[in-house]
């Protein structure tokens, strides 16, 4: 990918993430024996839920829902590699399927990314190779009386994150997406590896980070305030910051302002379809999300839009088109932080 290019849309129009993929996998009604090919016929563990594993036991369900994001109107669609660590794949035992999962997810998103822009060049898609943040912090100890343990180190998750990323690039991915970032130490991890993967391979991959608001206190899961996020990457060359998950954009909007007001960089927004009932659904329409970051939108605070947990094609599409109406933000260096 050209990076000028994608620095350049950015400056000429608000472009659009895609949605949810754990939400449209949920649509197919999958069983074990989906999770599974020759390969993993015998393994002993259970797989399913572990949906990046469809990227090579049912590829035609993941290139369908890209496919149905990119004709709802988004512009970058993740890869199917959210939890495609060797930590996160751990809990799987299918540490071994790491490289081959995030290198065939990106190349199948690669391949349906250039079949819709193929049709419609002036239109040109994206792949965002997905890095979600594993489910081990490096800040947080998960013994309450024992603060001080670690069930991960820095070095483990660099290592894990530059992978992952790897496989990534291999498949075609344009860029990186840290997201979902519930520990900022994790994140910086994911950001070293990057770097160190750009100096041993020659090539520079855009890195987009987005970080979680876990409630209403306004702060990470580790314990960081908005600006005390920024400021703790701030020193990375990213091409975006922003939020996304956990809440739904009405409870987002004061968080992604500050970001927009600070930030030196682009700034991403893609929250839940709302906040998920007592059955673990999501009840926002897509009527109600693009009306809700219609005051985003009217802020002129945003630069990339899209949807998280419970988004669908139908809420993309809704959020394209109101987000066609409006001019992207404009990044004021002289007012970010330093």
């Amino acid at each position: 990918m050209n990076k000028s290019n994608i620095h350049t849309l950015l400056s000429e129009r608000i472009l659009i993430l895609d949605g949810a993929m754990g939400t449209m996998i949920q649509r197919y009604g999958l069983g074990e024996d989906d999770f599974r090919n020759e390969e993993l016929k015998d393994h002993p563990k259970s797989l399913r839920g572990n949906n990046d594993l469809l990227s090579i036991t049912r590829p035609d369900v993941i290139r369908a829902i890209h496919a149905e994001y990119l004709e709802a109107g988004a512009d970058l669609i993740e890869t199917n590699t959210f939890s495609s660590t060797t930590i996160a794949q751990e809990d799987y035992g299918t540490e071994h399927l790491v490289h081959e999962l995030n290198k065939q997810s990106a190349a199948i998103a690669r391949d349906v990314a250039d079949e819709y822009t193929a049709k419609n060049p002036d239109k040109p898609r994206f792949v965002a190779g997905s890095l979600g943040p594993t489910n081990k912090t490096a800040s947080i100890s998960p013994d309450v009386n024992d603060p001080g343990f670690r069930a991960i180190h820095f070095d483990e998750l660099k290592e894990a994150f530059k992978q992952q990323m790897r496989g990534l690039q291999e498949g075609g991915a344009d860029l990186f997406l840290i997201e979902t970032v519930i520990d900022t130490l994790n994140a910086k991890a994911a950001l070293m590896a990057a770097f160190e993967l750009q100096d041993e391979t020659g090539k520079e991959l855009p890195v987009m980070l987005s970080g979680t608001i876990t409630d209403a206190s306004g702060r990470t899961l580790s314990g960081q305030t908005t600006e005390a996020f920024l400021v703790s990457v701030a020193h990375f060359p990213m091409l975006s910051i922003g939020i996304n998950c956990a809440l739904g954009a009405k409870n987002m909007l004061p968080y992604v302002k500050e970001l927009s007001e600070k930030a030196s960089c682009f700034v991403s927004v893609y929250p839940n379809a709302g906040l998920p009932n007592e059955m673990g659904e999501y009840d926002e329409s897509p009527e109600i999300v693009a009306d809700q970051l219609k005051e985003f939108l009217d802020l002129g605070i945003i630069n990339i839009v899209g949807g998280c947990c419970g988004t669908t094609p139908d809420h993309i599409r809704a959020i394209a088109k109101l987000a066609s109406k409006y001019e992207p933000r404009s990044i004021h260096p002289e007012t970010a932080v330093a």
